[in-house]
């Protein structure tokens, strides 16, 4: 038993649970949520730290063993991502405190921020292929009911597109995964792995990998459907739209890489040049999209898709070190594009308005504050030697390596158009003076249910806004022992066969009688 690699999963659920019992005490909800996020840090280290010593850390439910059972199983990927997944459901625990309504915590906003986090641990450990639909199901109940919290005209326009697009991508999800249950017979990832190779019919392997990148990339919000996301990002509280900003979207995209690494490791063909034309477009149309917009949060909404391009880029080029240089990305730009969006609704709440045009002067007034955004912005548009610079880096030099010459020179013209953008915002928030119609800012807090205004302690939206700054600067300033996990993770995802072999314990390169045993159930439960 390695119970490490279920907690991830039970704690959130367990959190939910009692914050659903507890509705209607708003202190023990909060206290719950704080705490439940504190201990669900603690486990994903404990988690982290056996990975990093046993590769690959697994348990089969029930004891049932692999594949006729339910697999957990964290190899390195899915061990940064669940640390990185509590770092950010602790910084919005806190933040909540002070940006939630009372009206949002008495309808079930932590029983639902903590199922949606259980529904993205569940999909970044399960080694069960229809078990993964099952925590994209629960992500997308749990995100829509966020979405539609407050009940306000244009939450619910954003949350038709975001909820007919995301039901789109299931049907094409759970229609793959019927067809590859016919092909493989099997639903453990593993085993598909081990089965996909000797598979007979080469034209439905290639139909089934088309599927789950539409699927996947639908998820993502990669080209070109991806216009549900900033027509539905915005609208919001301001926590929901960074948590959704931070962990949403990186699902879709760590799918796509495990997919594409252990299941269709040799089809991707011309997909990969399908792939590699669509992560261009991502970056070029979020970044043309966020260049046109002067609201706050819609200019980070169409950043997190120009971001998920240079991710499904690394993917892409299929080499160690672009799929290294592809999850450094989605690292950074977990803790980076979840700042941003805090950082906006701070400002927000000083100055009223996430217009542009009518902000201002912040620098002055609040100098820490944009210190934390000049650190996590200029992160995001590459530059040296924040975080971003180094994902990006590397990611460019993986992309001259496999001579993609175009696609990334393209990468490198949207990195100085995420800059512009960045720059923009600097210059309305933080540089110019505050408009004379705007002279007197009265700090704006969210109304309880009664109507009234509460006033917490704005020190707790300063407090994740400092720690995830200070984390994007440590990326940056130590990246090379990070770069040496990015490698491992790279080494993993390109070689598979030890993730094989850890949940079913034989080798990829296994012969004729043991799929024979296998299909025959001679391995017996």
């Amino acid at each position: 038993m390695r119970p490490e690699v279920a907690l991830p999963v039970l704690l959130p659920l367990l959190s939910g649970a009692l914050s659903l019992l507890f509705w209607r005490s708003r202190p023990v909800q909060r206290f719950i949520s704080v705490a439940g996020n504190v201990a669900l840090l603690v486990v994903s280290l404990w988690l982290f730290a056996s990975v990093l010593q046993d590769d690959y850390v697994t348990m089969q439910m029930g004891s049932w063993p692999a594949p006729f059972g339910i697999t957990l199983i964290a190899d390195m990927l899915s061990a940064v991502m669940i640390l990185l997944t509590a770092l950010i459901g602790l910084a919005m625990g806190i933040y909540s405190l002070a940006s939630t309504g009372r009206g949002h915590e008495k309808f079930g906003y932590y029983p639902l921020m903590h199922l949606l986090l259980a529904g993205v641990a569940g999909a970044f450990l399960t080694g069960d292929i229809f078990n993964l639909y099952v925590w994209f199901e629960v992500m997308l109940v749990a995100s829509f009911a966020l979405l539609i919290l407050g009940g306000e005209r244009a939450q619910m326009e954003g949350a038709i597109k975001y909820v007919t697009l995301n039901l789109l991508a299931s049907v094409i999800f759970l229609s793959a995964v019927g067809l590859l249950y016919g092909t493989v017979g099997t639903l453990n990832m593993a085993d598909i792995a081990l089965r996909m190779n000797a598979a007979e019919h080469r034209g439905m392997v290639e139909v089934l990998a088309v599927m789950f990148m539409i699927a996947f990339g639908i998820k993502a919000a990669a080209f070109p459907l991806f216009f549900w996301l900033p027509a539905s990002y915005h609208t919001p509280t301001v926590a929901v739209s960074a948590l959704f900003a931070g962990l949403l979207t990186k699902v879709g995209v760590y799918s796509l890489f495990r997919v594409f690494t252990l299941i269709f490791d040799q089809s991707m063909g011309y997909l990969q040049e399908i792939m590699i034309w669509g992560a261009v477009f991502t970056m070029v149309t979020g970044v043309l999209g966020a260049a046109a917009q002067y609201e706050f949060r819609r200019i980070l909404s169409f950043h997190i898709v120009s971001q998920i391009g240079y991710m499904i880029l690394g993917l892409a080029l299929y080499t160690p070190l672009a799929i290294a240089g592809g999850v450094f990305a989605i690292g950074h730009n977990i803790v980076v594009k979840t700042n941003l969006f805090l950082i906006s609704g701070i400002t927000h709440r000083l100055q009223g308005t996430y217009q542009l045009k009518k902000m201002g002067g912040l620098f002055r007034t609040r100098p820490w504050l944009a210190v934390a955004f000049f650190i996590s912005a200029f992160s995001l548009a590459g530059v040296p030697p924040l975080s971003g610079f180094f994902a990006k880096f590397v990611i460019v030099r993986a992309g001259f390596e496999a001579e993609a010459y175009v696609a990334t020179a393209i990468a490198l013209a949207v990195g100085l158009m995420t800059l512009y953008s960045m720059v923009k915002i600097w210059n309305e928030v933080f540089w110019k003076a505050l408009p004379e119609e705007n002279d007197v800012p009265a700090e704006v807090t969210p109304s309880g249910d009664d109507g009234r205004l509460i006033k917490p302690s704005l020190w707790m939206m300063y407090l994740p806004v400092i720690v995830l700054a200070g984390a994007s600067l440590m990326i940056g300033l130590f990246a090379e022992p990070i770069m040496l996990v990015m490698n491992t993770i790279g080494e993993q995802l390109m070689s598979p066969q030890g993730y094989i072999e850890a949940v079913l314990g034989v080798t990829a390169s296994a012969d004729d009688a043991l799929l024979e045993a296998l299909d025959t159930e001679e391995v017996s439960p």
